[in-house]
């Protein structure tokens, strides 16, 4: 089972929660591969930690740009081998 988090996004008083399937550090940043569900077919999202170091809580935004996208999906990837991700 993997873990689940919440998050409070900006300007919301609601937090949304996403279940951890991975995490890696990628050239100093930590960047999430999370599922709204524990469910095999469910979408993944890579989230990005823009935090500082030495700030108490992360600040997490979806990777959006297309590039970064790819290149976090392939390392994603090969931390597990038996899933599969499509952009």
């Amino acid at each position: 089972m993997n873990k689940k988090i919440e998050f409070c996004p900006v300007g919301e008083e609601e937090t949304v929660g996403f279940f951890v399937v991975e995490e890696t550090r990628i050239g100093g940043v930590s960047y999430l591969l999370v599922t709204e569900t524990e469910d095999d077919e469910a979408d993944a999202y890579i989230l990005k930690d823009l935090s500082k170091d030495g700030e108490e809580e992360a600040r997490y935004v979806f990777v959006e740009d297309d590039d970064e996208l790819e290149a976090v999906s392939k390392i994603f990837a090969e931390l597990l081998e038996d899933v599969d991700i499509e952009l």
